[in-house]
């Protein structure tokens, strides 16, 4: 008698805010004979009750959700429920966000616009106990070991927005995205003074010089990030595009 039917499957819960990549996704793994979708979620607040619901042995989520801060949730999670095996998939540059991602608990990180092969070989890496990013990724991490002593890295350039922290990237990129300083403080449950301090702190790191400045370079990021292949043609010119995060 075949044990196909009998095969216990590694369970899985999807968050992603984009109902089409969500069920593309659930789709996909649900296809593999060891796999099963037990929860689908759209945003970090029913994701909790979604996990404490169908106890997955794996989480696959998007790093953009709304306002929600992605790398948050990934540590409280993982605080939380200490086994559960995180995957984290997404449109933000590799070299900034997949140490982001593994410092706050997650097993792998995967741009979105990988193939389908990439992401099912990355959660089998997972799921053998290893950690999965790029090779590419992974080049990077071994020659900069190789290649920073420790008292080098207080003293690397200034003028990257990889020298903010967690929270100020998640802000900076609110700020570019059009939210206020009210509206990112509504969303992050936190006070818009301190909001304001981190506004500063970004400034600092930054180098820029004033408000303005710093609004600027956020929304030139976030349009890169987000429309890379619109870069320099003619049709861009001089229009200004804006990714809009709900003010939750």
């Amino acid at each position: 008698m075949s044990t196909e039917g009998n095969r216990v499957k590694t369970r899985i819960v999807v968050l992603e805010e984009h109902p089409l990549l969500r069920h593309g996704i659930t789709d996909f793994l649900n296809s593999q004979p060891d796999m099963l979708v037990c929860g689908e979620s759209d945003n970090i607040r029913s994701a909790r009750d979604e996990i404490a619901r169908s106890k997955p042995q794996l989480l696959v989520t998007a790093l953009r959700l709304g306002a929600g801060d992605s790398l948050e949730f990934v540590k409280a999670i993982k605080t939380e429920r200490p086994a559960l095996l995180i995957l984290v998939y997404s449109a933000f540059e590799e070299t900034i966000f997949a140490e982001r991602a593994l410092r706050a608990g997650a097993q792998g990180y995967v741009m979105k616009k990988a193939p389908k092969e990439e992401l099912l070989g990355a959660l089998r890496e997972v799921l053998n106990g290893n950690i999965y990013v790029s090779r590419d990724v992974g080049m990077r991490a071994f020659k900069k070991s190789l290649e920073l002593r420790p008292e080098q890295l207080s003293a690397s350039p200034g003028g990257g927005v990889e020298r903010l922290s967690d929270r100020e990237m998640h802000i900076f990129q609110l700020l570019g995205s059009g939210l206020r300083n009210q509206q990112i403080a509504r969303s992050l449950n936190l006070s818009v003074k301190t909001i304001e301090t981190h506004r500063e702190n970004i400034k600092h790191k930054l180098g820029l010089r004033n408000s303005h400045e710093m609004v600027e370079r956020a929304t030139k990021y976030v349009e890169e990030t987000f429309f890379p292949s619109t870069k320099g043609t003619a049709g861009s010119r001089g229009k200004k595009k804006v990714v809009r995060f709900p003010a939750a």
